[in-house]
């Protein structure tokens, strides 16, 4: 079965409407996507995530025609989009043809993230099999490859993990094929810790992750590592070092580069801090715990 592909440039009008409208006359599915190559990091709880300029593409059967669509749209809008355009999409197996521009990736030495069944050739990898999703987290943002080749040159042998604001469970499951004892992942998301159990269990280790929406229950951990923002970090920075242990690790991301000094700043208070790390605008700190003042 092909497909008319109807596409409208929105720009910042709200797309919420135009998706209404597209459905009531029939859309098969409707999607929307950047328009501009905007990065969307940490949505508030609640928010619906959307870039500042939004492209919304919607599906109708082949036999629909063009013209019908767009006076349909204008009696359900008041109006007709000004920019749009149409085309005819033959039948592919959708489920996996998002997929294929994302291929493994490999992370200091050892680790790697594979999508979709795929193998590195080498003997030695260590692999964390794991699809792109909805929740935050797939090793491709800067943030997230630099916490993991932490990861990869420190790995947490034997010991406790915190993965504080887990999205899809990358950092935790990657810890635990690491040699980690037990991952605690918490997140503000039900749909992040879904994302985590299903990963998890892919990976086959499920049994070693415990996953919370608060941090009430969270025992210390011999490393803490929160890749969020800077503002929460901020924020977050007593309970943080509360949850690690003495001489544990912690490693922050999700901070730009001029972001940094201020979060090292912070938590110079309660870690002995390393040299920060960058990659492009982005920076990765990480630090040892003092022991607290006598």
């Amino acid at each position: 079965m092909a497909f008319l592909q109807l596409t409208i440039e929105l720009g910042s009008t709200d797309p919420a409407p135009v998706e209404e409208a597209l459905f009531a006359i029939g859309a098969l599915s409707v999607t929307l996507e950047d328009a501009a190559d905007d990065p969307i990091l940490e949505p508030a709880p609640g928010a619906l995530p959307l870039w500042p300029t939004v492209n919304i593409k919607a599906l109708f059967s082949e036999a629909t025609p063009p013209h019908s669509v767009i006076e349909a749209l204008h009696t359900q809008l008041g109006n007709t989009p000004t920019v749009y355009r149409f085309e005819q999409l033959a039948d592919r197996h959708w489920e996996r043809e998002w997929l294929k521009d994302f291929h493994a990736m490999q992370f200091g030495e050892r680790l790697w993230i594979c999508p979709d069944g795929q193998r590195p050739n080498d003997p030695n990898a260590i692999i964390v099999d794991l699809d792109p999703g909805l929740a935050f987290g797939t090793g491709t943002h800067p943030t997230t490859a630099m916490c993991l080749q932490w990861l990869d040159e420190f790995p947490p042998q034997g010991q406790s993990v915190i993965d504080y604001g887990c999205g899809s469970g990358i950092l935790a499951i990657a810890a635990l094929k690491l040699g980690a004892h037990r991952v605690h992942g918490v997140d503000i998301d039900p749909q992040a810790l879904l994302a985590s159990r299903d990963n998890a269990e892919r990976n086959h280790v499920s049994n070693a992750l415990t996953l919370s929406l608060n941090d009430q229950t969270l025992p210390t951990a011999d490393l803490v590592m929160a890749n969020i923002l800077a503002g929460p970090l901020e924020m977050l920075a007593p309970r943080l070092a509360e949850l690690t242990r003495q001489q544990g690790k912690i490693v922050l991301s999700g901070v730009l580069t001029e972001q940094a000094p201020a979060v090292q700043n912070r938590y110079a208070t309660w870690f002995a801090m390393d040299p920060i790390t960058t990659h492009g605008d982005w920076a990765r700190l990480s630090g040892t715990r003092l022991a607290p003042p006598k």
